[in-house]
């Protein structure tokens, strides 16, 4: 799968004068965690998170001890919180890159540019979503893309867990690699398979 797969798009974005609560709003009515922050030309120039928004911004309880601690400014407008440079992932990035980039930057958000312009972004609820696909739904997906390349009636396919199995009528091992890579670019799809049907019926 490729970033482009998983993308919500088209994707809101704020500029760095946008006030902190107008991005909090957008936040809060779309359900995102974060939102790119483009400049007058929309390129990509920072990221505004739900962490950067809530720092600073909850004034303490007067009525409850608390340790003491420097509160930080909090911030009027979205260029104040934001961060900058930001990391960004092109349209054609590997999901294992994307997902592995999530994790070891602990970030919640990856926007997708093509070039300098922001076309998307990808969330690890975005992937966890993916992950949760129903096997019917992958198993049909995976048929379709067997069918468009091979013809109907040709592929047996079976899902587990998202881990997929295909029988092909025909011996070839061409065809069959051909269709290991098409289900693997079915989202859901953790792991792929191929065997051709006579083997399987003399075993």
């Amino acid at each position: 799968m490729r970033a482009r797969d998983l993308m919500t798009a088209p994707v809101i974005t704020v500029h760095p004068w946008t006030s902190a609560k107008e991005a909090a709003e957008l936040l809060a009515a779309h359900g995102f965690t974060a939102l790119p922050v483009v400049d007058d030309d929309d390129r990509l120039i920072g990221i505004v998170t739900e962490a950067d928004l809530i720092r600073g911004r909850i004034p303490v309880d007067p009525r409850h001890a608390h340790e003491h601690h420097e509160a930080a400014p909090a911030g009027k407008t979205v260029g104040d919180l934001m961060t900058s440079p930001v990391t960004a992932m092109s349209t054609g990035t590997d999901v294992v890159d994307l997902c592995q980039a999530l994790v070891d930057a602990r970030i919640r958000a990856m926007p997708i540019v093509d070039g300098s312009a922001v076309v998307g972004i990808v969330t690890r609820g975005d992937i966890v979503r993916v992950l949760a696909r129903e096997d019917v739904e992958i198993a049909r997906d995976v048929k379709h893309r067997l069918e468009i390349y091979g013809g109907s009636g040709r592929w047996q396919v079976d899902v587990h867990d998202g881990l997929v199995h295909i029988t092909d009528q025909f011996d070839d091992d061409t065809d069959r690699h051909v269709a290991q890579l098409l289900a693997l670019a079915v989202p859901g799809v953790v792991a792929a398979e191929t065997a051709y049907a006579g083997e399987e019926q003399t075993r």
